[in-house]
Formats: structure tokens, sequence, C-alpha cells
């Protein structure tokens, strides 16, 4: 009896052990996470420890018959070589990992030279955040998500309830439209049985939710948002899943959908039917940076390969994949990045595009288009806009928002303060030296033009416009109205000069 207590207890709670830590999936799945992500380190620090103590081990086992006098130091001396060895081959084990992280991560990117596909520009991100809070009436909670939903291009806000154990309080899902006054806003309120939520305490943490569903899956927060199914709020979350050894990275695993009002998590595959973006936005992000390794080891090591986003601060707030639609009506949109070279150079002569929805467990395919021309930076477009519309921009509040690509060669600034865009500028790379760049209505009808590419839409409106201008000057042969902005500084002043001699000898004549 004595004999089966002492085998049978450590049994017994080796499996007691096992299956609280089974039952336990949400604090296994972080503890396997991160025990992945240190994979690297243990191995550089096993290296270090097994060359050390080999010598050690050598003399143990081969001691020889004077009682081992003399093979001490040699040993020591055998083991600290052995440590610097370990030390340096470990250390280059883990640069090295870094690099075939990035490389795993770009293998599905593709660079082209075909023009960017044509894109629909949408109100700025820092915009839709803005406009979240003035619009959510009553609501006593913090506002912490604001994502961009390009099916209904509309913003979605997701608000957390006040408290320690508490969940969700409302989802917002409004229009910030560009060019009109609408302001269509749909507003559903989470049920306090609901009571979980990202980052909540305990029994109220939505990721031990979705742990309890789908074990070894976890998200980032930025990833998640927010869509009201009629009165029901809907909180989506794109998830990953680790894959690798020794160099882990990460890959899609599906969408976990947490109703707002039964509290209730769906974790499915069928990601086609979620209404917005299924593929998580830190993987396109992690997929950009990972051309870095578009070229050798050495490349990669002195920064000579791939590019960066582009960080001059015009985009402060929102500088890399940002969420568009197509423009062909199909439906589809994608996360854009401006890219530069790496270094110190800031012009624009790349755009990465990654679809917001993808198929399948695999990394979504990463396309890079080469421009050519290549555009200057943003803080040098947004200079240009300042210096070229200066009757526009910017007056009080107005600012230039985002500089985006939006298909072709052009690019998108929209102007304005953070409640209400009133212009955009749309611009076509450097044509002949010069940067080509229309002022348009929020709405998108054209206003003027500092410099029309030739054979641009703008081009063929401004003529068109020149034309019917000319046909219709009064018939008696006077002038109609002159369009004073195309007169310089110069021809205004001696314009002026003129009227006033003329007020004055009238006013004499009388």
């Amino acid at each position: 009896m004595g004999r089966m207590l002492r085998v049978g207890t450590p049994v017994l709670l080796l499996l007691l052990l096992g299956a609280v830590g089974w039952y336990a999936s949400y604090v296994t799945t972080v503890l396997v996470w991160e025990l992945r992500k240190l994979l690297p380190w243990l191995l550089a620090a096993a290296l270090v420890g097994l060359l050390a103590g080999v010598p050690a081990l050598v003399r143990l086992l081969t001691r020889r018959r004077d009682g081992g006098r003399g093979t001490i130091g040699r040993s020591a001396a055998l083991g600290w070589l052995g440590a610097a060895v370990g030390l340096a081959l470990g250390a280059l084990w883990l640069v090295y990992g870094e690099y075939l992280q990035d490389r795993a991560y770009a293998t599905t990117m593709r660079v082209v030279t075909d023009p960017v596909p044509e894109l629909t520009p949408r109100a700025p991100y820092v915009v839709g955040e803005a406009q979240a809070a003035p619009n959510l009436g009553d609501v006593t909670g913090e506002i912490s998500d604001v994502s961009y939903l390009p099916d209904s291009d509309r913003f979605a806000i997701l608000v957390e309830r006040r408290g320690w154990l508490t969940g969700y309080e409302v989802g917002l899902v409004q229009e910030v439209p560009l060019g009109s006054t609408s302001r269509a806003q749909q507003r559903c309120r989470f049920d306090e049985s609901a009571s979980a939520r990202i980052g909540g305490w305990f029994t109220h943490n939505l990721g031990r939710k979705i742990a309890a569903e789908r074990r070894w899956a976890r998200f980032s927060e930025e990833d998640a948002y927010v869509h009201c199914q009629g009165d029901t709020p809907v909180v989506v979350v794109p998830l990953k899943r680790q894959t690798g050894i020794l160099v882990v990275t990460e890959r899609p695993a599906g969408v976990a959908l947490y109703d707002g009002t039964t509290g209730k998590v769906t974790v499915t595959d069928a990601t086609a039917e979620v209404p917005g973006p299924s593929y998580p936005i830190s993987l396109a992000a992690r997929q950009r940076e990972g051309t870095a390794a578009v070229g050798g080891f050495a490349d990669w090591w002195f920064e000579r390969s791939g590019w960066d986003a582009s960080e001059d601060g015009a985009n402060e707030g929102n500088e890399s994949e940002f969420t568009l639609r197509h423009r062909d009506g199909s439906g589809r949109s994608v996360y854009v990045t401006p890219l530069t070279p790496q270094g110190e150079a800031s012009s624009v002569v790349a755009v990465s595009v990654v679809p917001t929805r993808h198929s399948g467990d695999g990394l979504a395919p990463l396309t890079v288009h080469r421009l050519s021309p290549t555009w200057s930076s943003p803080q040098a477009i947004a200079a240009l806009i300042k210096a070229e519309y200066r009757d526009v921009c910017c007056w009080n509040d107005d600012q230039v928002f985002e500089v985006v690509p939006t298909g072709g060669t052009t690019w998108t600034a929209t102007l304005g303060s953070e409640q209400s865009i009133r212009y955009r500028v749309e611009g076509r790379g450097q044509i002949n030296g010069r940067e080509a760049t229309c002022l348009k209505n929020a709405d998108g009808s054209l206003v003027r033009c500092a410099y029309a590419a030739p054979g641009s839409p703008e081009e063929q409106e401004l003529q068109r416009r020149e034309q019917q201008k000319q046909q219709e000057q009064p018939a008696n042969g006077g002038s109609g109205p002159v369009d004073l902005t195309r007169y310089t500084d110069e021809q205004l002043a001696e314009l002026n000069r003129r009227l006033s001699e003329e007020v004055n000898r009238r006013l004499k004549e009388r």
C-alpha cells in the first residue's frame, strides 16, 4: 500500500496539473506563445552552455592516472574559450534568425512595375477618430478603438464601459463623408451580461473566451473592430497562429465573433462572411516590414535592400497600412502603404498592397508596385500644397491630412479641419520636373490646377471650361467675366492702378 501511494501520488499530481493546464486554455496559450518566441534565445544560451561545458565533461570522462593534475587549468581555459565561441555563435544565430523571419514573411512578396490599382479616397483616419466623441451622446465610457470599415465606407468606434470587471458599453458606426453634410450613424449597445472585453480582468477577459473556443490562437488588439448587426453589436477579432520551431512566424487563423447581446464567442474560418477586414492588419504590417530581406543577408544587415514606411511626419497618426477600397465597384479593399528606400531618402519610390480579405491559413499576397517617376515625400507634398493653394490652406485649424496612394500614378491629400473636410488635392507624381497637382472640392469636383498633367482628365476638363467660357461671351462683342486667378501679381497691381485712375477721373468730372 505504501509503495502504491509513493508511486501513485506523483502520477496523480502530474495528471492533476496537466488537467489544470489543459483547462486553463488562455494561460497555456499565452505561455506557449511567449516560450516559442524565446526559442532563439534559449538556443543561443544552450550553445554557450554546451561549448563551455564540453571541456569539463571530457576531463571527467577521461581522467588520467595522475589524478587529473595539470588538466584543471587547461579545462578551465578550454571552457572559457568554448563559452566565448558559444556566445559568438549564439549572437550570430539571433541576428541570422531575425533575417530568416523577415525572409519567411516575404515569401509571398511580388515586386512589379504595374500601376497601383485605382483606389477610392476616404476621410482621413484622424478625422474619423476626432468625430467619434461628439457623436456618442450620453455614453459615459471611454473610446478603446477606432477602425475603418471599407465595405460600408464608415468608421467603427468601440467604447469600453467604466469599471474593472466590465465589458464594452456601445458600438458606433458612423459615416464621415467627403464632400457632403450627411452624418448617417448607427449605435448598438452591449448588454451588461456581455461583460468581456479585450484586456479585461479574470473571466471578463475576451482573450480567455476566445482561447476556450480555439486554443493556441491569439490576436493583436489593433486588429479588432466592432460592427452593428441590427441592434446587436458584434466585435470582430481576426486571429493568428504560430508556425515554425527555430524560426517562429505568425499566420492567419480565422476570425472570432463576440456577440454583444448574449456574450457568446464564435470562431469561424468563413472569413468572407465578415462585414469588414478579416486579414489582421498587424500581420500585413509585419509582411511589409519583411521586405527588408528582399536581398541577401549582407544587404539586410547593412540595410541596403527593401523599403521602409514613409515616416516624415505629414501622415502623423496614420503612416502605414491605409485601408482603401477599389474604385471598380467590386467591393474589394486593400491595405496600402507608401514606401521609401532604407536610409536617408524620403521620396516615395514604391507602394505596398495587401488584401484585407484572404481565405486559407497562409499569408496573403504582398505586392510592391515600383513607381516611375517617384514621388516627393508626404512632407514635401504638404509644403507644396500650402505654397500653391495658400488661399484655401491653411487657415485657422485647417491642415493637410493624409497623403495616400489612390491608384495608377496618383496620390490624394485631404484639406480641412478635424470636423470638416473641405478640399482634396490630387497629384500625379513628378511630370517634366514639376509636381502635377489639382485642387478639388471634397466631393471630387475640380476647382483649379496648379499644373495639370498633360493628357490628364483635369487638363481636358480645364480645356472644356475654357471653350465653354469663350462660347458664352456676350454676343455684342464684349468680353465675359475675366478669371482673375490667371493674372500675375504684377498684372493685378497694374489693373488696380488703372481702375483707381479711372474711378478718380469720373469723380472729378462730376
